[in-house]
């Protein structure tokens, strides 16, 4: 369990990054406003994970 969550902690980040891009990309050439409000809930629920597993790596590590 301690090997796994280090590893996961960078993928959560970059999907974070990525959804962020895409929303901002989405915004920035004038498409669709639920398209990109949807997508800037999926990066605040990835967000979420991401801090989860960040803590629980640092619980599970000492």
């Amino acid at each position: 369990m301690t090997a796994i969550l280090p590893a996961l902690v960078p993928i959560a980040l970059v999907a974070v990054v990525i959804i962020l891009a895409l929303g901002l990309y989405n915004m920035l050439r004038g498409g669709s406003p639920s398209r990109s409000q949807s997508l800037m809930r999926w990066r605040i629920i990835l967000q979420l994970v991401a801090i989860i597993l960040v803590m629980a790596s640092l619980y599970f590590m000492g």
